[in-house]
Parts: structure tokens; C-alpha cells; sequence
């Protein structure tokens, strides 16, 4: 840690990691100057924090890098293509990510303990389900854990030890293809990738540059590389990646297994990857039901989730348990409530077409709720897959027409309602035009594979209005 001492440090960005990093690096001797493009309230208050350290703030200029400047450490989003970092390359002065940084600060508890060891999680959707459940499992296998990472625990602070972070044993930790991007040193103990679909693509430029820096989260690993066997990307990142001698493939399938793989026998989990004879037994992890909610996508989150916790150790009976006591996250295919034999659910969470397909999978006799940002994203293949499930569609959001074109051109015989309203009121609107479109055992489905922000704080408020006009139909049909 003594190589940071007097060193000149930027930090790219404020946000959740950026203060974090800020003042470990401080904490360590370095020169720490923080760049910010914005320059409203909250930012001044982060930087307020951070003055009396004698951390420098500059807001309102993210393109000039500070003179002198040694080394850059960015959070994530920031673009690669930003000025920022087009200076840092010219003038010869290496870019890390706050990931990368976590990962070259780890050293010994303060009880004298080794670094916690990392069991990463990445993939278009399902992350952070799938870490948590990580979580559970390994808590439930007797392991000091936690779940971190891009879940909004900074991981600068997780590996300084502070806290409830001291003596941990293992992190369950989430990363985004922005933090692999700026995370070259990265080395977890075992890794999944837990599916690959179109996102983020103005970030990383191309799909292939996308899966590439998904693909990061393998090189190293020493113990297993959990692949989603119906997803044969996920597969080829693992043929290419550098690992240590010994490293297993470990894929995971909602069929029956082959040996090296976790699947679905009957109703039950099973393992034919982490047993003594892969290609005569199997070992029962748990019972479907056990998944909460029991949707497929969900199912192959769990099944990831028990890889990685059996690759490090973890019994069969703790996989169950942690089942069983996770809890989803709010606005994930979250059941609101029943109002005249309509079921009503809140997957807000959906923001892309590939997370909604999965929505959509789930049920049938669907009054599908969709439309917002739709970030460069087209709906035919969505609404192809899912015609036949349709009982009506209410659409709302800027992009509305473009799953409105999709739903003309792929199931004309699905009845739409477009909502054009964008004040407060419009989402009470969607609900009662869907109650109106919905039968008896259908389900209302918000899933609106678009980003919220045209009309919303984020998707979380999108999930709370959309749950605040279900209880009112409900109260208003007492």
C-alpha cells in the first residue's frame, strides 16, 4: 500500500464509489484530486465531505486531467472514449477502475486474517437475485459473507476492512461490464456469467466489446467458470479465458444435467458437477419450489448461485436453506395483490427486452404493461416469443410506438391501449385499462423492457406507482 504515498491520483467521478475511493486513497498518503462533469447540489455536498481530508473537487469540468496526475481511477460509466482518459493515454498514465483499485488494496483483516476470497457474478440480468441468493447460501454454510459489489456496496470500503466488513470469509460480489472494463487484474476464486443479451452497447461500442469485458470476469479464476449452457456465449467466454491450471467449466441447465453440470431433474435441483463420480450420481440440492419466485429465468439465477457456493464448498443442505431464506428484491417479478381473480405483478426491474422476455416466460394469459426509454432497443423478436401469451398490451413512455409497431407487425390480434398521458396519473390509467383488457386467472405483468426515466425517478418509483394504483383498484372493487 506504501506505493500510493505522495502519489498523484485522479478520481473520475463523485457518485456511490467515487468519495470511497477518494478516501482510501487519501487514507493511504496519495494526492487525491476528485473531477466531477456535474455541478448541482448533491455533488457540492459530496465534495464538502471530502475538503476537509484536502482532497481537491473540481465540479463542472470532467474532460481536463489535472496536472501531474499519476494515475487515474474512474467510476463506473464513465465512457472509455471520455477526454478524460484520451489525455491520461497520451500523457503515458494508467486508468483503473474502483473494482480494480478494491482488488489491489485487499490485504489481511485486522485480526491478521487473509483477504476474503471473491466469488464474482455478472451477465445482462439476474445479478443482483443471483449474488444475494450467493449470499444466503453461504451464510447458511456457516462462511462470514457478504453480498457486494455493483449491489451499491462499494467495495473499496468492503476490503479496508471497515465495519461490518472486518474478518469476512468470502464476498458474493456483483460487477458490471463497466467495472470489468477498468478491471484488468481482477482474479476471483471462481466466477459466473449468468446470460449475454444487447445492453449498454453506446458504452462498449459493439456487442463483441460487450461480451469481451463480461468475459474479464473469468481470466484467473482457480476453481470453477459457471457458464449458462443455454446460452452458448457465456460458453465461449470460458474457452477463451486465461484461467489457472485445474479450473473446471461448470455449466448450469434448466434440463436434466450432463456431468459437469447443475440442472432439473423432476422437480428437484441437482448437482452432476461438484460430486465424487460426476458421470454415475448426482446430488439433490433442492426443491424448485424452493426458488422464490419460481420462474425459469429465477431458477437458472439459483442454479448459478449453488455452482459458485458448491465450487467453494459449500454442503447441499446450505444451498437449500439459502433458498429458502432469500428474499427478492422489491420489483422483480414481485406479486402485488389479487383483485378479482387477476393477479397483478410488479417486474419493473425489466428494463431490457431480454429481462422481459424471461417476464413474459413466466405466465401465461398475460395483460402485458410496457413502454419508456427503450435506450436503441427493437421489440419484434420480444413480441414474436410472446404473442401467444398475450391477452392485451397498455402501452405508455416516450418509445411506446416502437412495441406498438412490434405488437402490429407480430400479433395483430392483440388488443393495445396506448396511454399518451405522461403526468402523474398515467400509470393508475395503465392499471385500469389492463383490468379492463384482463380475464379472470390472467395476469397483469408490468415489464416494460425500457428504462424509467422518461417519466419516472427510476425504475424502483416506476414499481412503487404501478403497486400504489394496484391497491387502489383493490381498495376501490371492496
Amino acid at each position: 500500500m506504501s506505493e500510493f504515498a505522495g502519489r498523484r491520483v485522479t478520481v473520475a467521478g463523485l457518485g456511490v464509489s467515487g468519495g470511497p475511493a477518494a478516501r482510501a486513497l487519501h487514507r493511504l498518503g496519495a494526492e487525491v484530486t476528485v473531477v466531477d462533469g456535474a455541478d448541482h447540489d448533491r455533488a457540492r455536498a459530496q465534495a464538502a465531505e471530502l475538503a476537509p481530508l484536502g482532497v481537491t473537487v473540481r465540479l463542472g469540468d470532467s474532460d481536463t486531467l489535472p496536472e501531474g496526475t499519476e494515475l487515474v481511477v474512474t467510476t463506473p460509466g464513465w465512457k472509455p472514449a471520455a477526454p478524460l482518459f484520451a489525455a491520461a493515454e497520451a500523457a503515458g498514465v494508467p486508468v483503473w477502475g474502483d473494482v480494480e483499485l478494491a482488488w489491489r488494496l485487499r490485504g489481511p483483516s485486522p485480526s491478521g486474517r487473509p483477504p476474503a476470497d471473491w466469488l464474482a457474478v455478472t451477465g445482462t440480468n439476474g445479478k443482483t437475485t443471483a449474488v444475494k441468493m450467493l449470499a444466503a447460501m453461504l451464510e447458511a454454510a456457516g462462511l462470514r459473507t457478504a453480498a457486494v459489489g455493483n449491489i451499491g456496496v462499494p467495495l473499496v470500503d468492503v476490503v479496508t476492512g471497515h465495519g461490518p466488513y472486518a474478518d469476512l470469509d468470502v464476498l458474493a460480489v456483483e460487477l458490471s461490464s463497466y467495472q470489468l472494463h477498468w478491471a484488468s487484474s481482477v482474479r476471483a476464486h471462481s466466477a459466473a456469467v449468468l446470460n449475454l443479451a444487447p445492453d449498454h452497447l453506446d458504452w462498449h461500442g459493439s456487442m463483441d466489446a460487450y461480451a469481451a469485458d463480461k468475459g474479464r470476469i473469468y481470466e484467473g479464476n482457480r476453481v470453477a467458470c459457471v457458464y449458462n449452457a443455454a446460452d452458448p456465449v457465456t460458453e465461449e467466454l470460458v474457452r477463451k479465458a486465461d484461467v489457472e491450471e485445474g479450473c473446471r467449466a461448470v455449466g448450469f441447465t434448466l434440463g436434466a444435467p450432463a456431468p459437469g453440470q447443475l440442472g432439473v431433474v423432476d422437480g428437484l435441483l441437482v448437482d452432476r458437477a461438484f460430486v465424487p463420480d460426476p458421470q454415475r450420481t448426482a446430488q439433490e440440492l433442492a426443491d424448485v419450489a424452493d426458488v422464490q419466485p419460481p420462474a425459469p429465468h429465477n431458477v437458472a439465477n439459483a442454479l448459478a448461485a449453488a455452482a459458485l457456493a458448491r465450487a467453494y464448498g459449500a454442503p447441499p443442505a446450505a444451498v437449500r436453506a439459502g433458498l429458502r431464506a432469500f428474499r427478492p428484491e422489491p420489483h422483480r417479478i414481485e406479486r402485488v395483490a389479487e383483485v378479482g381473480g387477476v393477479t397483478y405483478v410488479d417486474d419493473s426491474k425489466a428494463t431490457n427486452t431480454h429481462a422481459t422476455e424471461a417476464s413474459l416466460a413466466a405466465y401465461d394469459g398475460i395483460v402485458w404493461i410496457a413502454g419508456g426509454l427503450a435506450k436503441g432497443a427493437t421489440f419484434d423478436d420480444l413480441v414474436a416469443g410472446a404473442a401467444q401469451r398475450l391477452r392485451g398490451a397498455v402501452l405508455l413512455g416516450r418509445d411506446r410506438a416502437l412495441i406498438a409497431d412490434a405488437l402490429a407487425r407480430h400479433a395483430p390480434d392483440v388488443p393495445v391501449v396506448d396511454v399518451g398521458r405522461t403526468d402523474s396519473g398515467a400509470m393508475a390509467a395503465a392499471v385500469a385499462e389492463a383490468a379492463r383488457l384482463a380475464r379472470e386467472g390472467d395476469t397483469v405483468l408490468l415489464a416494460p423492457a425500457c428504462a424509467s426515466m422518461d417519466m419516472f425517478t427510476n425504475y424502483n418509483v416506476r414499481g412503487e406507482v404501478f403497486a400504489a394504483a394496484v391497491h387502489e383498484l383493490a381498495a376501490g372493487r371492496d
